[in-house]
Parts: structure tokens; C-alpha cells; sequence
């Protein structure tokens, strides 16, 4: 799938995650990122990676931008778009973590806007995930 630019409104998110991109705290890897979620209420939220000497505790920006999504509007959120944005002009799709993690919170068509090797790349999630994981209680 060919890369290409996102619309206005992706645009908008994909400004905001470059901005909040900027307070991400990574002294390891100094690979800032920052994301941007819009939810269906029209808000938009943020958040960045913040990492830590023990990679394993290192959070993505995805991530850190649900959390403050569901703290902030509870947990009946529904996020309508994703942007990812990293300062290290490099490819960045959310990571497996971060897909499975929206998963709960998208529907198959929410389109999804990050960095790849030539520009930017919108998909809608079911093709970012297409096998998410799901518990079936009995």
C-alpha cells in the first residue's frame, strides 16, 4: 500500500503527537515519540514514551495516550483516530503491545497514521491488527 498524505483531520492529529513527541523522555534510545488519539466526544488526547534503565518498563506513546484517555473520560472511551509521530524521522507503526492494547478501544475501520519509510502511512486497524487477541468467557 502506497504511502501517502493524511487528510485534514489526521493532519491535525499527526501535528499533535509531533508536539508532545517533543517532552518524551528518552535518554536511552533517544527515540521521542508521541501519539495522539481523537475520541468519539471530539477530544484529543496525547501522550509520549517514557522509558526507563529496565527497558521491559518502558512505555510507548500509544499507550501512555489511552491511559490518559481512559483516567481522564473513563472506560467507556471509543478512540475514532490514531496518529503516531517520532522525532527520528524513521518508520514507526504502533508495536504489537500497542495494537493489541488499542484493540479494546478502535473499531476495524479506525484509521491508523504513522511514520513509514516514505512519508506517512493511513490504515484502517483491522489491517494495522488483523488477529487481534480475544478472550471468550464461557
Amino acid at each position: 500500500m502506497p504511502s501517502h498524505s493524511p487528510n485534514a483531520e489526521l493532519e491535525q492529529l499527526l501535528q499533535e503527537a509531533l508536539r508532545v513527541a517533543e517532552n518524551a523522555y528518552a535518554p536511552y534510545s533517544n527515540f521521542r515519540v508521541g501519539a495522539a488519539l481523537k475520541l468519539s466526544n471530539g477530544e484529543i488526547v496525547t501522550g509520549t514514551n517514557v522509558e526507563n534503565v529496565s527497558y521491559g518498563l518502558t512505555i510507548c506513546a500509544e499507550r501512555s495516550a489511552l491511559v490518559a484517555a481512559v483516567s481522564k473520560y473513563g472506560p467507556g472511551i471509543r478512540v475514532v483516530a490514531v496518529a503516531v509521530a517520532n522525532l527520528n524521522n524513521t518508520a514507526s507503526p504502533p508495536c504489537g503491545a500497542c495494537r493489541q492494547v488499542l484493540a479494546e478501544f478502535v473499531d476495524e475501520q479506525t484509521p491508523v497514521v504513522f511514520p513509514s519509510t516514505s512519508g506517512y502511512r493511513t490504515m484502517p486497524f483491522h489491517e494495522v491488527l488483523p488477529l487481534a487477541f480475544e478472550m471468550k468467557l464461557k
